[in-house]
């Protein structure tokens, strides 16, 4: 890692994050492109952004810092928090932590992130999507069933049921066709590899790969079981 790296230290909520950098000042910014903006004019020369995973809220920062060739780290919240601990820190505020980010960064020099693809995103999202029409249909089902359960259940409501069971697992179907689509485009040979494995089909290997992000731990491992297959 350079010696002359300029680490900031960033700790994110849904509306703001907080800066700190090596020049010791706070900084907080909206977290909108405007306060992306803003946060960009104050850095220096080879600025490398630190800040923790927090599930949906770094992510448009992140993505917007690499869109401009900055060097950007997202690193595992238990990983800060054990850092935290280990510095044996009693404040508990939003300056605190993004201070404590900002050490972190210099004692642990993190490796990059690269985040996802387009097409990664997108199969997450639909996948995600998935998932919630999957739920939906298990509501369905069990009101199906206690209706049916009463002895004497209401025919228009029956069907209407019927029609949204139906219609989410359409729609499931759609949304499973399009991820596998995307899948062996951007992973064909992988998904061969993959789905000659006894016990996983088309789906279930198209799956795994998605979730995994293309398998960039086994791919970083070429000598790996499953890329031998």
């Amino acid at each position: 890692m350079n010696e002359n790296t300029n680490y900031f230290g960033i700790d994110i909520s849904k509306d703001v994050f907080d800066v700190m950098g090596s020049d010791g000042l706070f900084h907080q910014f909206s977290n909108e492109l405007t306060g992306f903006k803003r946060f960009i004019k104050l850095m220096g020369s080879n600025p490398h952004c630190v800040m923790e995973s927090t599930g949906v809220y770094h992510l448009r920062l992140a993505y917007y810092l690499i869109e401009h060739n900055i060097k950007v780290s997202v690193e595992n919240p238990l990983s800060v928090k054990r850092f935290i601990q280990m510095k044996l820190s009693k404040i508990k505020t939003d300056k605190s932590d993004s201070k404590m980010i900002y050490e972190y960064a210099i004692m642990n020099r993190p490796s990059l992130w690269t985040g996802q693809t387009k097409s990664q995103i997108e199969c997450s999202h639909l996948l995600s999507l998935s998932n919630l029409y999957t739920k939906e249909i298990i509501v369905l089902k069990n009101k199906l069933h206690s209706e049916e359960a009463q002895g004497s259940p209401v025919p228009r409501v029956i069907r209407s049921i019927n029609r949204s069971l139906k219609f989410y697992k359409k729609e499931i179907e759609t949304l499973e066709i399009t991820v596998l689509k995307l899948v062996k485009q951007e992973y064909q040979d992988l998904h061969s590899r993959i789905k000659s494995i006894p016990g996983l089909g088309v789906k279930a290997s198209a799956l795994l790969i998605v979730l995994t992000m293309g398998l960039n731990v086994l791919i970083q491992h070429p000598n790996s079981v499953l890329l031998q297959v």
